[in-house]
Formats: structure tokens, sequence, C-alpha cells
């Protein structure tokens, strides 16, 4: 009898693990995704005068450029709030959306930076995204306490990011580059094993999982995004 419930309690582990794994990866798939769109939007506005001519005149921002730069905002406050509302189509076309329109306002990067210095922080970026993913996968230390503080610390950085944004400190800029590193750095650690633990209570092919899957590569893009800017801000070399 004991044998059989063990045999139970090791097929269902198995079976929670399966989907935990399916979920994430469906998860990294979007991300990956999103990256790639936003990715290569960026290099053309970036390196096409022409396009980046609608995001900047000779004369400052152009509207469509203060549209790209606050409407992903918008976009990622309604797919939190209203994922339940919306259907896989709508999350998917919002997400979508969402990443070319990242894409046109990372593309400002190629007008201060290298290309070369562009290239090798995105690679640094992509190796540290890496590693603390699979640590946040891997790891059985329960990261929530840690979570907790990096959010408040994060709120911190929001905060100064405001104040610095009317004081123009290079000092400041600096010191906040360098904390949102550590912050973006930990939460991809922390938020992996959120969705590694989500994924493990999902029922795997409904809409609304589905949907959570899109929710978690918005996350997790965020977190890849936030700490490439940072240490690009630290390390990139201007033109």
């Amino acid at each position: 009898m004991d044998n059989n419930i063990q045999f139970s309690q090791a097929g269902q582990q198995q079976q929670t693990g399966a989907v935990s794994k399916t979920f994430l990866s469906s998860v990294f798939s979007w991300m990956a995704t999103a990256l790639g769109i936003s990715g290569i939007i960026a290099y053309l506005f970036g390196t096409d005068a022409s396009l980046l001519s609608y995001l900047v005149s000779d004369t400052g921002m152009t509207g469509l450029g203060y549209f790209v730069l606050f409407a992903p905002i918008g976009l990622v406050i309604v797919m939190s709030w209203a994922r339940e509302r919306l259907s896989f189509t709508a999350m998917t076309g919002l997400f979508l959306v969402y990443a070319v329109m990242m894409g046109m306002s990372l593309s400002f990067i190629f007008i201060i930076y290298s290309m070369g210095s562009i290239a090798s922080v995105f690679a640094i970026s992509a190796g540290m995204f890496g590693v603390m993913a699979v640590l946040g996968y891997t790891t059985n230390t329960d990261l929530t306490k840690l979570g907790t503080l990096l959010m408040m610390a994060l709120i911190g950085i929001i905060i100064a990011s405001v104040v610095n944004a009317f004081m123009h400190s290079s000092q400041m800029s600096y010191i906040i580059s360098f904390i949102s590193v550590i912050v973006f750095t930990g939460l991809t650690a922390y938020d992996v094993q959120k969705l590694k633990n989500m994924g493990a209570q999902v029922e795997y092919g409904t809409e609304s999982t589905a949907k959570l899957a899109i929710l978690g590569a918005l996350t997790l893009y965020l977190d890849f995004i936030n700490l490439f800017l940072a240490l690009l801000r630290m390390f990139g070399s201007r033109d």
C-alpha cells in the first residue's frame, strides 16, 4: 500500500515538473520573440536616418518619439490589470505591439553609444541574465524575502531617477545605474523561481495559462532590458 502511495506521489511530482518546464519554455520563447522584435526595430530605426526622423527632428523629440517612450508603460498596465478580461489573441497582440514600441524607444541608444559597446554590453547582459536565470531555476533557497527587498529597492531607484531628472547629476546617475544592476540581476533569479513555482500550479493548455506565460515573458523581458540599459549607462562608449 505504502509503495503504491510513493509511486503515485512520484508520478505526480514528475508530471508537475514536466508542466513547470513546459510553462517556463513557453515563457522564455515569448521573451526571446519580444527581444528579437525589439532588437530588429531598434537597429532599423537607430541606423536609418529617415526612420529615426519620425522620432527625432532638428528641433527635438517628435510627438511619435514621446509616444513610444511613454506608451509601453500604459501597455504594461493594461496587460497586467486586464489579463482576465483580455483574450489570448488580444494579449498576444498587445505584447507584440509593446515589443515594437520598445524597439523604437531603444533606437535612441544608437545615437548616444557606439555600435561596438552596445553589442558588447548586450553580450555581457545576456550572460549575467542567463547565469541568474539558471540560479533561480535550480536553487532550493526560497527567494521570496529577497524579492521583497529588491522590489523596495526598485521603488527607491524610480524615486531617485525622477529626482535626478531635475538635478542632472552624473554621479547620482552612476550610483542609480550601479544599484539597478544589482537589483535587476537579483530580480532575474527571483522572477524565474516565481515563474517555476507558478508553472507547477497551472493547468497547461488553457487560455489562462497561455496568457500567464505572456505576462511572465513580459516580466523577464523588463528584467533583461533594465539590466542591459543600466550596464550600458555604466560601461557604454559614447560616440
